[in-house]
């Protein structure tokens, strides 16, 4: 059993590369259903890179757009990191006067919701419950034919139930969803779940509800296209092994002319699948029938999973495939006893070398097209051998369902098309892509007017001297269950994950991750409590404190070459002293002329 350790004493310290008009703020400030129909422009929801990383965009990638369309457009900090948390998050504002949540991205969900000031059964989350009374916009909606009803056939309610046996339940309402402030496109009256009962991984996680991005009347997709304000389209793009980061577009693009499209039919399950035929491995295709990857749902694309999940016989085919080609490697136990991952060591902790090390994946679809899984999109970092990765591809169970989860398209602009009933496909720098997204500013747009939109992947430029800014010192003690010598082995590991949990963009704050406990770590930490934690700002310096060391420096060198000239001086005078001393009287002494007396 592990021993509890007395506290850790950690310092972190981090180079903040904001604007120079930007200050070190230290203020506490899985089911679905039917698409529609439309043709509506886009709105954009960015993934914001945790932290900010040089460009690695691929040089076949470079200087491409993606053009968008005609309507205003609201754009989205999106956060976290998809293996760390399981999830990336978005922001969204509910009601008059706003109120803040942080929701799960999750396109296998149709309801968006959060938990209600009503709920006894919600866990403790991100930000403060909502509070319908506080919103002068808030309706809730009533019972109808429509809609399932309370038992006093008063209110329409919804109820949720996950894979993972998690479950959400609660009352529906009408409110003003608002996108930020900066977005193009107005607050809109949209409908959303009010929590009453959570359970499982729901109660427990840090975000505070889910953003149901699926196929159905109640998907905040669906009722914005009915509205008329996007288009039936939007595209994911999740970072990639080392960074989180990436860019959610709510409405159509235009696509790049190699994006890899995928037919995928609506009817077939209430999930966005796709046609999926075969899968290479190092360029030899599984021996199976094609028909395995149609069972029950058929291969099914869900952000809200974080990894992948074949059927038996397409797993023990993969896994057997990708064994033979990673001989050179060392198979290892996975970091977490309970679970019996596929683990290699040697293959280093570049990750841009991976692909030397395990092969090339190839998804091939019903229309001939191929799309290549990089390394980075099917394995995980072992938490405990470092240079040691996992397989992220795991067998569903009895499931005959293929179940592609987040892993699989991590450096890849997914696009779903349901106007067109396809999902294409886009190898990029995902990380990246948001902040080459060239839009018409929120102040200059309108109904009336045409936009263009275009997504560059240009490598941004480097940051001028004026962008750096100040180094920042945080000191917290941390509690854990982990025993000591596993600690040691994942020390630095711990010291880089919580730099990543904490590093900000200017969007966020140090002090308030810290204070509302918004640090995560992976499970293979065992259980785990910050405490103590003091932040010191940069010290504002007077002259004397930023120059003081050179000025002593150039005393001291001023003192030394005056003391060195002052022996050479008296030295010089003692020799003269000596040369023209009088000898005794009886001394022989060469003949000279007289001084004048």
């Amino acid at each position: 059993m592990a021993r509890a350790l007395s506290p850790i004493q950690a310092t972190v310290f981090l180079l903040l590369c904001y604007s120079s008009a930007v200050q070190f703020g230290l203020s506490t400030n899985g089911l679905l259903a039917p698409p529609h129909n439309g043709a509506r422009p886009p709105m954009v929801l960015p993934l914001f890179p945790s932290p900010p990383n040089s460009s690695r965009a691929s040089p076949d990638s470079r200087r491409r757009h993606l053009q968008g369309s005609d309507k205003p457009n609201a754009r989205m900090s999106l956060h976290d990191d998809l293996l760390l948390n399981g999830y990336y998050t978005t922001r969204l504002w509910i009601g008059t006067q706003p109120q803040k949540f942080s929701l799960i991205v999750d396109t296998g969900s149709t309801v968006t919701y959060v938990p209600c000031s009503t709920c006894d059964q919600c866990g403790k989350h991100q930000d403060p419950k909502f509070q319908p009374e506080e919103s002068s916009t808030y309706q809730p909606v009533k019972c109808n034919i429509d809609c399932n009803c309370d038992d006093s056939r008063v209110q329409c309610v919804y109820e949720r139930q996950y894979a993972e046996m998690s479950s959400s339940s609660g009352v529906l309402g009408e409110d003003v969803v608002s996108f930020g402030n900066l977005s193009a496109l107005p607050p809109q009256r949209v409908v959303f779940g009010c929590e009453n009962v959570e359970t499982g991984d729901l109660y427990s996680q840090h975000a505070d509800g889910i953003m149901g991005l699926g196929q159905g009347d109640l998907s905040i997709v669906d009722q914005l296209v009915g509205k008329g304000v996007i288009s039936d389209s939007f595209s994911l793009c999740y970072g990639g092994m080392e960074i989180g980061g990436g860019a959610m577009v709510l409405g159509g693009i235009s696509p790049p002319s190699d994006m890899v499209f995928s037919y995928s039919d609506a009817g077939r399950s209430p999930y966005y699948n796709i046609d999926l035929k075969e899968i290479h491995v190092g360029g030899k295709p599984l021996h199976l029938n094609p028909k395995i990857f149609d069972g029950k749902y058929g291969s099914v694309l869900d952000s809200g999973t974080t990894y992948a999940y074949l059927p038996e016989d397409a797993f023990l085919a993969f896994k057997e495939a990708v064994m033979q080609e990673v001989q050179s490697l060392k198979q290892i136990r996975g970091p977490d006893p309970n679970y019996k991952d596929i683990c290699f060591s040697g293959a280093g902790s570049d990750i841009s070398q991976l692909s030397s090390s395990f092969p090339a994946v190839d998804m091939v679809f019903g229309n001939g097209q191929k799309f290549t899984l990089s390394p980075e999109n099917y394995l995980f970092r072992h938490s405990k051998v470092r240079g040691a990765y996992c397989l992220g591809i795991f067998q569903n169970g009895k499931d005959p369902t293929t179940l592609l989860g987040g892993i699989i398209v991590r450096n890849t602009l997914v696009t779903y098309d349901r106007e067109h009933s396809k999902i294409g496909f886009w190898k990029t720098n995902c990380s990246e892509l948001w902040a080459r997204l060239h839009l018409s500013s929120p102040a200059s747009s309108t109904s009336n007017r045409t936009h263009n939109q275009s997504i560059d992947v240009t490598p941004s430029p480097a940051p001028t001297p004026s962008e750096e800014i100040q180094v920042g010192q945080i000191t917290f003690e941390m509690s854990s269950s982990m025993n000591v010598s596993d600690l040691k082995n994942l020390t630095i590991e711990l010291v880089q994950i919580v730099a990543h949990e904490l590093d900000v963009n200017i969007t966020q704050d140090i002090i308030s991750r810290l204070s509302e406990d918004r640090v995560q770590l992976p499970k293979s930490f065992g259980s785990y409590q910050f405490s103590k934690w003091h932040v010191e700002p940069p010290e504002t310096r007077t002259w004397w404190q930023k120059h003081y060391l050179a000025v002593v420096l150039a005393v001291t060198a001023i003192f030394l070459i005056g003391l060195s000239a002052s022996s050479a001086w008296l030295l010089w005078r003692w020799s003269q002293r000596t040369v023209n001393s009088y000898k005794p009287v009886d001394a022989m002494i060469p003949e000279q002329e007289l001084q004048p007396l």
